[in-house]
């Protein structure tokens, strides 16, 4: 069995970097993603869903470094359990947690300084393109 779920969305708040008992980095962070579309009475509506992501090792250290409250990224990971929890005004919500495995930096400073914009777990991933492939 297997799953992949990928995200573009915007981070809602600075990430937090952290190490367990054997030194492993850990960074977590929240992405928000919107949904907006047009009702049948010709309103606007809009649907905002949170997820917490958390990287580990490399790819950990890397967002702990490159990215900030507001970065636009592409998230690929998979879908953690959703956990249920009751929010302050005491309705019931669930929190949607995603291991990340590969992550990608949309635009801002790296990606105009030429910098790989692709992170995976072992850390910057070349990204080839269509002209690089041999068939």
């Amino acid at each position: 069995m297997y799953q992949k779920l990928i995200l573009v969305g915007r981070l809602g708040r600075d990430p937090e970097m952290r190490y367990t008992p054997d030194g492993t980095p850990v960074t977590s962070f929240s992405v928000a993603t919107d949904r907006r579309w047009t009702d049948a009475s010709g309103q606007q509506q809009q649907r905002t869903v949170w997820f917490r992501v958390t990287a580990w090792r490399r790819l950990a250290e890397i967002c702990n470094q490159y990215l900030a409250k507001g970065r636009m990224v592409l998230v690929e990971g998979e879908l953690n359990e959703p956990r249920p929890y009751q929010g302050r005004d005491g309705e019931w919500r669930a929190s949607l947690d995603v291991t990340a495995r590969t992550i990608q930096f949309l635009g801002g400073r790296e990606a105009e300084a030429g910098a790989p914009a692709e992170y995976d777990e072992e850390g910057p991933s070349d990204v080839t393109t269509e002209e690089e492939i041999p068939f």
